[in-house]
């Protein structure tokens, strides 16, 4: 494969092979306005790339065509966004989210629509052979924060919302401990839509042990609860702090404080380099030219970075298959079934869903890429700890596994 898509902007004269006066149509989906984790940027990150690949000649001299949809953090609102795709004749849904894959995937799969880089919040994304994720989701994220953390905490505890989501988060967190010879977290559970955590600050700082971490997961409302665990006593708490990306990036960290925020020195797993990296510049100057300044659009958020990586994803291989043929979802397909050695910029190690590139991990077949960033909080910026993607495969694969080297 070549390099980025987006990076390249290539484009394809009007009238070649595979050409079509229509456009070519696709879908982003995100909640926007829930009591929950809301990903507006997602939206408007997928509407500049829209702008930005059609001013660089489109797809094969077609026009790209992106559709949003507000999936409203619930099945029906997500069963709807799949129907308009569906009315649309969308080729694909690319860099989207949703908590609802239990529904969205059976529903693309009747219509063949191939998912293209969901943030990977569920399960099902990992599943369909109509699914090609561009991270590790929830999985990848969880465990690399165990392995992280296992590096100094003696006790680990977990605060995340009580959900079905949520149930999931312990389970991988506890991999990655176990991988650092850790005892399995401390779990304490919230209501998804709390305002108030005060108390669950006090209890979860404990004993409050240098030694000890805290960690917390909870989308939106995870700057609330640093903020309640900063107020929990009559100094700053001992403990370490940590979450992942999502829950945590910079602007969480710029607005509570700084470099004097309660987030400095905790540490934090991503599936990509921070937002400070050169290899993002090109991203940045898309969002800047074609985003008119909207205040929704964080370039340092990780669902607009999933939606910039999965339409360079999308834009490559579209535009290798409208050199030979139609572009249609049937035709999308097949090439990313055949994509092997994708390159992202380094944004991702390179990407490919041959059965080659399947990392055998339990419940999630469809897995190529497990890899997390490490990165830590120092003098309010979001850094690297350490050089390198982290490989998480024989953290998510159980040491029986024969296929474990």
């Amino acid at each position: 494969m070549t390099a980025s898509a987006l990076i390249s902007g290539c484009g394809v004269l009007p009238g070649s092979a595979g050409g079509s006066p229509g456009p070519v149509v696709v879908m982003t989906w995100a909640p926007v306005g829930t009591t929950s984790t809301n990903m507006p940027g997602m939206l408007q990150m997928a509407k500049a790339i829209e702008s930005y690949v059609n001013d660089q000649g489109g797809l094969d001299g077609r026009r790209l065509k992106v559709l949003t949809c507000n999936e409203h953090n619930t099945a029906d609102g997500v069963a709807d966004c799949v129907q308009q795709a569906s009315d649309a004749g969308a080729v694909a849904v690319v860099g989207s989210y949703s908590q609802e894959g239990s529904t969205f995937m059976p529903a693309l799969e009747a219509d063949d629509i191939p998912y293209i880089g969901g943030y990977g919040i569920t399960a099902d994304e990992y599943q369909s052979l109509l699914s090609f994720p561009v991270n590790g989701g929830l999985p990848a994220l969880l465990a690399g924060s165990g392995r992280q953390l296992a590096q100094t905490c003696e006790r680990v505890t977990l605060v995340r919302p009580d959900s079905i989501t949520g149930d999931q988060f312990p389970i991988f967190l506890n991999e990655g401990l176990a991988a650092g010879h850790r005892k399995p977290v401390r779990d304490l559970l919230t209501k998804d839509d709390v305002s108030d955590y005060t108390g669950t600050a006090a209890e979860a700082v404990g004993d409050d042990r240098s030694s000890s971490c805290v960690s917390a997961v909870l989308g939106d409302h995870t700057s609330t609860f640093f903020d309640a665990l900063r107020r929990s006593g009559d100094r700053q708490p001992r403990v370490q702090v940590s979450s992942v990306i999502g829950s945590v990036q910079q602007s969480v960290v710029d607005a509570s404080g700084g470099a004097h925020s309660p987030l400095e020195n905790a540490r934090l797993t991503d599936w990509y380099p921070p937002a400070s990296d050169p290899r993002w510049n090109t991203m940045k100057s898309v969002v800047k030219k074609y985003a008119f300044g909207d205040d929704t659009l964080d370039v340092a958020d990780p669902g607009a970075e999933t939606t910039w990586i999965a339409y360079d994803v999308f834009t490559e291989v579209a535009r290798q298959v409208g050199r030979k043929t139609k572009i249609d979802a049937d035709s999308l397909q097949r090439a990313l079934n055949a994509t092997s050695r994708l390159s992202t910029g380094g944004l991702t190690p390179d990407l490919g869903w041959t059965d080659a590139n399947m990392r055998a991990i339990p419940a999630h077949p469809r897995m190529s890429n497990p890899t997390v960033v490490y990165q830590v909080v120092r003098d309010g910026r979001l850094t690297r700890q350490r050089p390198g993607f982290v490989d998480l495969t024989t953290t998510l694969r159980p040491p029986s596994d024969p296929g474990v080297r």
